[in-house]
């Protein structure tokens, strides 16, 4: 991780769950973090779990990923006051546990929110930061929070199209790594798919006694594949606690 030390890391949804632990390891790491969220108060509070001596090096900005022009408002803030990316992490993420595929009516906006969240919100932001690297010169590194989901459906009654706007991050990574490949830059995209984390994003998660992921053992793999040498890409990333049935 040292040739990121001093450098700039956006971390959408790091206000919560493996956002919020992956905000935390690298500015541990000696990065400059800029976490993206709605409810920025929740990612001031966790310069409060930081020693005073780094706790400083945390910043947050307000950006709704469903928002274009959000996003769009972000990083040209950061452009600005920070001078630019250098580390991507797409960590913003939703699901909706009670909505079913085949419901009647009142379905539509829910699974809009997921797919606008979790697949094109993660598009632009990468768009953002590429564009930002892009202008100066930098080979720089994007992660996508996946999931095992984006590779194999669990036989589950919960999932409605959440899966398929995980296969949907599988799909995209590979495409940017083709539009990379094409475009003759050296800017990295990785795929984290961890199976089931302790995160707000599964419900009960937080009492459950089975084999289970904790955010910060996401936040771990996330720096080791930064910390790989220029030449090294790890495309995918598929974690699973020991014991876990899928």
């Amino acid at each position: 991780m040292d040739r990121w030390v001093g450098k700039v890391a956006v971390v959408t949804g790091a206000s919560s769950g493996i956002g919020a632990a992956t905000a935390k390891a690298l500015v541990h790491a000696g990065m400059v973090v800029i976490g993206l969220a709605r409810r920025v108060e929740l990612i001031e509070a966790l310069r409060n779990e930081l020693p005073p001596a780094v706790a400083g090096q945390l910043h947050a900005i307000r950006c709704d990923v469903t928002r274009e022009e959000d996003i769009q408002a972000a990083y040209r803030q950061i452009d600005r006051q920070f001078g630019g990316v250098d580390v991507q992490i797409n960590s913003a993420g939703i699901a909706r546990h009670m909505v079913r595929l085949l419901q009647p009516e009142r379905n539509a906006q829910d699974l809009r929110d997921i797919v606008n969240t979790d697949l094109l919100g993660l598009a632009l932001c990468s768009r953002e930061a590429f564009l930002s690297m892009q202008k100066r010169s930098v080979d720089g590194h994007i992660v996508h929070l996946n999931s095992i989901t984006g590779h194999s459906i669990p036989p589950l009654n919960t999932l409605n199209i959440y899966p398929a706007v995980k296969h949907g991050v599988t799909a995209l990574t590979e495409t940017m790594r083709q539009e990379l490949r094409f475009a003759g830059s050296k800017v990295k995209v990785t795929s984290i798919s961890p199976g089931l984390t302790r995160t707000p994003i599964n419900p009960n998660s937080d009492t459950y006694t089975g084999p289970i992921l904790e955010p910060e053992d996401i936040a771990n793999a996330i720096l080791y594949a930064l910390g790989t040498p220029p030449h090294v890409q790890i495309h995918e990333l598929t974690i699973k606690p020991v014991g876990e049935v899928e």
